[in-house]
């Protein structure tokens, strides 16, 4: 007896950093449908419209939602499938400069490889981050640093990928400045002078594979980094740590997991989430564990390599006559 065919939802961003999803889109629909899906398509035309879109989709029954783009686009249909009772599994089809989300995942980067993952079917059931009245389900932080996915330029992310980001990093950190915090979870309560915070679901993120190496999508605990005000060679330190995955017993480094963390600070801090600007603090974060059904790749390969970089190396830029120890 035959198989009912199921009934798919691809969202994408046509303004995506990867152009050719325009030029292959009719062979990516004809894939899905030769595997048993019924593909309809919807071009997201702004801010929002893919929240909107994923919405539509439960609510008019579809089986299947593929979002389609970077981490913004995936950002935006988990806040379009977050909130509805009857959440459909989600297809990633990455074509965004870092693809965090989809690197922890390990769905392939190459278009056939990611539309043969949704076609198996072959899910995981993974906690989703809300905070205040807003989901994330990578990362969620705040701090200088973290605000630099939406402060580089598309047309330079297009043009390099993922160095822009590194190349935007290094233009900030003399200018790194601490916020305070109030930081209190079931666990702990601490007030701090920091660089800036991270509260992952996931291993990935920008990049690192390797910045919450504990972390697991499906324990409902947050893996939350937060570093202590330090000058820009102990910053220095810590990254090239994490480069290696051997950052979290380092002094500046306080690290935790936890179910719910409240954030406050009496300065103005932005909040950055899965790569977005998520309003500012004040904020609760809270892991709901076991939300959404993903579609994998159950082999574990991924077609990510991560770039290597010698931290030390780089052409970090000083204030004449002031030795980098001595910048605070």
């Amino acid at each position: 007896m035959a198989q009912p065919v199921k009934r798919a939802r691809l969202i994408y961003n046509p303004s995506s950093g990867r152009e050719e999803m325009k030029k292959r889109l009719p062979d990516i629909l004809q894939r899905l449908e030769r595997g048993g899906l019924e593909t309809s398509t919807h071009a997201t035309i702004g801010e929002g419209d893919a929240t909107l879109a994923a919405a539509e989709a439960v609510e008019r029954g579809f089986d299947i939602v593929i979002a389609a783009g970077g981490d913004g686009t995936l950002y935006e249909v988990i806040n379009g499938l977050a909130e509805k009772p009857n959440r459909p599994p989600l297809g990633i089809l990455p074509l965004g400069t870092t693809n965090d989300f989809a690197r922890a995942l390990n769905i392939p980067r190459n278009l056939e490889g990611a539309v043969d993952v949704i076609l198996r079917q072959h899910s995981r059931v993974i906690d989703v981050g809300k905070v205040n009245q807003r989901y994330f389900i990578n990362i969620a932080g705040g701090g200088s640093l973290t605000e630099l996915t939406y402060e580089v330029p598309s047309k330079l992310k297009t043009m390099i990928g993922q160095m822009a980001y590194y190349m935007k990093g290094l233009e900030k950190l003399p200018r790194l400045r601490p916020i305070e915090l109030y930081i209190k979870t079931a666990e702990v309560e601490m007030h701090e002078e920091v660089m800036l915070f991270l509260i992952s679901n996931s291993n990935s993120v920008g990049g690192f594979e390797r910045l919450a190496p504990d972390a697991s999508l499906s324990d409902g605990l947050f893996d939350v980094l937060i570093l202590r005000k330090c000058n820009l060679a102990e910053f220095i330190r810590v990254v090239s740590l994490a480069l290696r995955g051997e950052h979290l017993s380092d002094p500046n480094l306080i690290y935790l997991q936890t179910r719910q963390i409240q954030v406050t600070s009496p300065d103005y801090v932005q909040v950055n989430l899965d790569g977005e600007l998520g309003g500012t603090l004040p904020c609760i974060f809270t892991n709901l564990p076991q939300h959404l059904h993903i579609f994998i790749d159950e082999t574990g390969q991924s077609t990510y390599k991560s770039p290597p970089i010698n931290m030390m190396k780089l052409p970090w830029k000083t204030r004449p006559g002031v030795d980098e120890h001595e910048q605070e």
